[in-house]
């Protein structure tokens, strides 16, 4: 049978969305040989180098759909003109959206509802083009797929989706993520300007994060303290930053915060093994893949307690209230000052990783796309 990926999530760089496409690509093509599998996005769109592509397969490729007069409405036009042309047998959006219309079944993944449930975290017009587009996606999907039950029962409380049409497949961190030792890492720090124990943070630099209290905990640690470590914030710069950019600015501290920009794996392999402590605080999130990966290379970790974070990550981290500066404050001393308790945390995330893999992942969803194809198109 012929599958089709959204492949526009493959931007340069990747951040979440474009990872788990190119993961669950891969992994599809890697389980399911006698298939064939293609990244779809039209051929003006850019995407990323390649390097990706040594990695890819017989039966996965990438495919840039010439532009025509029309195919600047993509998911309207030029995507479905390409699917009525072509003889594939499902195409999955694995970022939100499906094409509008098409004969074939269609899966479209929801990663979470930040946009619905925190609009605050987001620019205005992304969050009136998300809160129009949604429904419409869901009601024209045939299957959605979504990262944790939490994401799953948030779709069927809000948007009032039948639980049926929802499937869980859970991610996992890449296989670049593993322990390293600490000798290997030195460069990698010293390149960054790291140079003390210090405190990580990774994933884009956005208001959903909560980075504001975090440099409001840390902040609070070095005042209050002996403890002195250096908080690095690895990630591209989002959107809605001007207050936490002013903090920074004005911090007593600022010289021992280092903001890294958007890092490749390499980079954040070594940082998340050689960390004291990776932090997490999220709002919100609908499956938190940053901390399974610094629990994939040994780190620690302290994150908050909601819903889909507590799922995915169960006891192997610290989980707190993120709406608290005082709380996290507490849980990062924590853990600076206790060893066995940083050695008890990591082997304990070392253990939870292992229930996590991209073949999981794509055999998950390949029984996603049995179903759909069963049920046929919908409309």
């Amino acid at each position: 049978m012929h599958f089709a990926l959204d492949g526009r999530p493959l931007d340069e760089p990747k951040t979440g969305v474009g990872h788990y496409t190119f993961e669950l690509a891969r992994s599809l093509a890697l389980i399911a040989p006698s298939h064939e599998f293609a990244l779809l996005a039209p051929k003006s769109h850019k995407v990323r180098a390649s390097a990706d592509n040594g990695q890819l397969l017989e039966n996965l490729h990438k495919v840039r759909v010439r532009p025509g007069s029309l195919n600047w409405r993509w998911w309207s036009v030029g995507l479905p003109l390409y699917l009525r042309w072509h003889p594939l047998d499902l195409f999955h959006g694995t970022n939100f959206d499906v094409p509008l219309w098409a004969r074939q079944p269609t899966v479209v993944t929801v990663h979470d509802l930040s946009q619905l449930l925190h609009a605050e975290t987001h620019e205005s017009h992304l969050v009136r083009r998300g809160r129009r587009r949604l429904p419409w996606m869901l009601r024209t999907a045939t299957m959605i797929v979504t990262p944790t039950e939490a994401v799953k029962r948030e779709l069927c409380e809000h948007l009032r989706v039948a639980p049926e049409k929802v499937a869980v497949t859970p991610e996992a961190p890449r296989s670049i993520f593993r322990k390293v030792e600490l000798a290997k890492t030195v460069d990698t720090q010293k390149r960054l300007g790291i140079t003390d124990d210090f405190i990580l943070f990774v994933g884009t630099v956005e208001p959903r994060k909560n980075l504001i209290r975090l440099v409001r905990a840390w902040e609070e640690i070095l005042r209050t303290t002996d403890l002195s470590p250096q908080l690095v914030i690895a990630g591209k710069m989002g959107w809605l930053n001007d207050e936490l950019m002013a903090i920074v600015r004005r911090s007593s501290f600022g010289n021992r915060i280092c903001l890294t920009g958007y890092l490749e794996d390499t980079d954040l392999h070594a940082l998340y093994s050689s960390c004291r402590v990776f932090v997490y605080p999220s709002l919100y999130e609908g499956f938190g893949l940053p901390p399974l990966e610094a629990m994939a290379c040994g780190a620690p970790v302290i994150s908050s307690q909601i819903p889909a974070i507590a799922e995915v990550l169960g006891k192997a981290a610290c989980l707190v209230n993120p709406a608290k500066v005082q709380d996290l404050a507490g849980a990062i001393v924590s853990l600076l000052v206790d060893k066995q308790a940083r050695d008890r945390l990591s082997l304990a995330g070392l253990k939870r990783v292992e229930d996590f893999t991209w073949e999981r992942t794509a055999r998950r969803t390949l029984e996603v796309y049995k179903e759909a194809l069963g049920m046929g198109s919908h409309r």
